[in-house]
């Protein structure tokens, strides 16, 4: 016998492309940053002073599996105030450590091994790299540019579905496309699931960072209490929370009481002090979250502008989110593209392979870090795109 190997499935997941980049430039100095998907504007004050006082006052035990009652209360407040639908906060949400965890013990609660997932990409790769962690598979549709927006191939999706299909993921606002769907959109993914017997999740995580409407469209607007629906969210990326890991998951009773169960086997439960931060950010953090929103439109405006009279450069006009994902004509390599662009001008994008279908031969960039941060760095990458061969 031999020595005991990793797992094969473990082993068969590739490393993120993005994270791969990254590394690289934590062993660079003087790097701009633009590869993860965080600002590097400071957690707001008052989150931090939640914290402080919650540490006081002793919120540094074991919480329930589904976290605090009373931020699962605000957060039920925030979906009557935000959209108007009613969830109860004892049975339809699960607070859980970081918008990552709550795709992964969502996702666990609605594929099996074997089982097959329809994603819809360019999309963050950690959904179908979960999907296929199980031991299902997950099948990437790509999401067409038509005009100056894109959309989905409904006909693609179609074509995908086999027996073994159980589920369909979607992230609106898009990572890393900016596109936000709209309600029209979102009632036709929710009748195709219905019609096929699909789970349907939708990430959600960016809904509060849009430029068109006040806040994106939430499925669960649309869908029965009993639907088979289930929604991702992130304290991460409005309120600036990204190293906090905090984040929650809204959907039918069933499925949250099965992902608060399992919950215990993947972290138990978030820290109690970083829950009682988190419901001062639900409650009092509107107007950062408005501050927050008008800057990065302006830097959005600002990035399109340095590079959308590029030669070689189609860019759609970013609806939400904080990302561009700018096409290279000619491009064929992107993750060497963003390799080399590190490595000469110390400016780190994310390779647009990393995010899956459709996304080769495209570069995102997050225009989320503040004017110190972008502007140099937009200067060096749009000389280095407009020298490179084509």
């Amino acid at each position: 016998m031999g020595a005991p190997q990793i797992a094969p499935i473990a082993a068969s997941v590739p490393y993120s492309r993005v994270r791969a980049i990254a590394e690289l430039a934590m062993t660079m100095e003087h790097v701009y940053p633009l590869y993860f998907g965080e600002s590097n504007l400071p957690t707001p004050e008052f989150i931090k002073r939640a914290l402080d006082r919650a540490v006081r006052d002793g919120f540094t035990y074991y919480t329930s599996n589904a976290g605090l009652l009373s931020l699962r209360e605000a957060l039920a407040r925030y979906y009557v105030d935000k959209h108007g639908v009613s969830l109860d906060p004892a049975t339809e949400l699960l607070v859980t450590a970081s918008g990552v965890q709550a795709l992964s013990v969502g996702i666990r609660c609605l594929v099996d091994p074997g089982d097959e997932a329809l994603v819809l990409t360019p999309a963050w790769p950690n959904g179908a790299s979960i999907v296929s962690l199980i031991g299902a598979k997950a099948v990437e549709i790509a999401q067409p540019l038509a005009g100056s927006r894109f959309t989905i191939d409904f006909e693609a999706l179609e074509a995908a579905l086999t027996p073994k299909t159980k589920l369909l993921i979607y992230t609106s606002p898009s990572n890393p496309l900016g596109w936000v769907a709209t309600v029209a959109e979102q009632q036709r993914l929710l009748d195709f699931a219905r019609k096929y017997s699909l789970w349907l999740l939708a990430d959600e995580v960016y809904e509060r960072l849009t430029y068109t409407v006040p806040i994106a469209p939430s499925i669960l607007k649309l869908a029965t209490r009993e639907d088979a629906v289930l929604v991702v969210q992130s304290f991460s990326k409005a309120y600036c929370m990204t190293g906090w890991r905090l984040g929650w998951i809204a959907g039918r009773r069933d499925l949250v009481k099965r992902a608060t169960e399992l919950n215990e086997f993947h972290v138990s439960c978030p820290a109690g002090f970083t829950q009682r931060a988190a419901q001062a950010a639900l409650e009092w953090g509107e107007d950062f979250v408005s501050q927050i929103r008008m800057q990065l439109k302006a830097n959005r405006d600002y990035c399109l502008g340095m590079l959308q009279d590029l030669p070689g450069v189609s860019i759609p006009e970013a609806e939400g989110a904080f990302y561009l994902f700018p096409k290279l004509a000619g491009l064929t390599d992107s993750f060497e593209f963003a390799k080399q662009c590190l490595l000469e001008t110390h400016v780190g994008i994310a390779p647009g392979v990393a995010f899956g279908q459709g996304g080769e031969g495209s570069i995102r960039i997050c225009y989320a870090a503040d004017r110190s941060v972008l502007e140099p760095a937009m200067e060096r990458l749009a000389s280095y795109i407009s020298k490179r061969p084509r």
